[in-house]
């Protein structure tokens, strides 16, 4: 993206792959991070932050699983305090899972296979995931199913809203309608579903 850095075009990075239109249109007011090492990278900043009808919120779909990592160490999330291991980029068939979830104590329970999704668009107070096709998101969901049904253990997808201003999430079948069905079919199967909005 461009900015307009008092008075100067600025080139910085979107880390996001979805399309944010209603966040970044012409002339929105953003927030950005400059690299510490500007001579290494193609752009000289990220663009962390884009003000939405007088809230900030976070654009950067990398941060959620760094806020989700936090959390299970913290233990602030209660379907996952009984463990105190979590692995992060885990193999699953042909995917990379965020996290494995173990605990030291067997009896505690079995592990846990855990997906993150970071949600930035809300419309009337309704998180919509995903704002874009995401081909990569319904084979994660897909390989949750396939662990769920071969008794691998639990398996979660875990939203985080990058903003305070939603009150539920639903899939966002306009968007992608296969991603939807492939939820509903993983709810079925047993796999677990969370949504966690940020204070931003």
């Amino acid at each position: 993206a461009v900015v307009d850095l008092e008075g100067r075009p600025l080139a910085v990075h979107v880390p996001n792959s979805g399309r944010l239109t209603e966040l970044l249109p012409p002339g929105a007011a953003v927030w950005i991070r400059r690299h510490d090492r500007p001579d290494e990278r193609k752009t000289a900043a990220d663009l962390a932050l884009a003000e939405f009808a007088g809230a900030l919120v976070s654009v950067d779909a990398r941060l959620p699983n760094k806020l989700l990592a936090a959390a299970l160490r913290g233990k602030l999330l209660a379907p996952f305090a009984m463990y105190d291991a979590a692995q992060a980029e885990v193999v699953a068939g042909h995917s990379r899972l965020d996290f494995r979830l173990t605990a030291a104590d067997p009896e505690a329970g079995e592990p846990c296979w855990v997906e993150t999704k970071s949600v930035t668009l809300v419309e009337q107070a309704v998180a919509l995931f995903p704002d874009a096709p995401t081909e990569r998101g319904l084979r994660h969901v897909r390989e949750l199913v396939g662990l769920r049904r071969s008794g691998a253990g639990r398996a979660a997808v875990v939203f985080v809203i990058q903003r305070g201003d939603a009150a539920a999430l639903t899939p966002h079948p306009t968007a992608h309608p296969a991603f939807a069905a492939g939820l509903r079919e993983a709810r079925r199967a047993g796999v677990e579903l969370y949504a966690w909005r940020c204070a931003v």
